[in-house]
């Protein structure tokens, strides 16, 4: 038989307590996490289920290089395109190209959503070109036709500027048209193809 001292043998016991009682916290905060991350999966899950969903814009989702003319300048951006807030697609478009001073020559954020009261498409183009995008009341306006969204937007001096979004299921792709108006006459502004990345 072998006798241990009073002392060794207390302080044996005292450190696979601790040990124990550390395990336990850390299976503890480890359950805890856990929870808290399927918790927050499930409420973004269900705000996104409740939502609005566009089954076209669905296509759109994902992200994208963009390539053609814009204001008669071949140029290549990328775009990101994803739900947010369970009722918009935001879009996200950078340019590749920068500006004298070496910064991003374009840059955008765009976001669709629905306008159930007249059952049409609702737009809001935020760019870099100007910082009226949240004061101008411009809102691009589209009822859809087929695979195509053709927004309309006015501008306060009622002048309307046009993009229809077209998406070619044989491709996988979107176009981009844009037009403006001159002398009453729709003059194209931009024609961009959109493939995914």
């Amino acid at each position: 038989m072998t006798v241990h001292p009073v002392g060794a043998e207390s302080t044996n016991c005292y450190e696979r307590g601790v040990r124990s009682s550390q395990r336990r916290a850390q299976t503890m905060r480890l359950t805890l996490w856990t929870l808290a991350a399927l918790a927050v999966s499930a409420h973004a899950a269900s705000a996104q289920a409740s939502g609005w969903q566009d089954p076209l814009l669905d296509r759109l989702v994902g992200e994208w290089v963009l390539e053609g003319t814009i204001g008669g300048e071949q140029v290549t951006h990328d775009v990101t395109a994803t739900w947010v807030l369970g009722y918009y697609l935001q879009l996200h478009e950078v340019a590749r190209e920068r500006d004298a001073t070496g910064a991003t020559a374009y840059e955008a954020i765009v976001y669709i959503g629905w306008d159930a009261p007249t059952q049409r498409y609702a737009c809001l183009w935020l760019d870099s070109t100007g910082g009226e995008g949240l004061t101008n009341g411009v809102i691009g306006y589209a009822a859809r036709s087929g695979d195509s969204i053709p927004f309309l937007f006015r501008f306060p001096d009622g002048s309307p500027f046009y993009n229809t979004f077209a998406y070619d299921r044989a491709t996988d792709t979107w176009t981009w048209s844009m037009d403006g108006v001159a002398d009453g006459e729709r003059q194209p502004f931009a024609r961009v193809t959109l493939s995914r990345r």
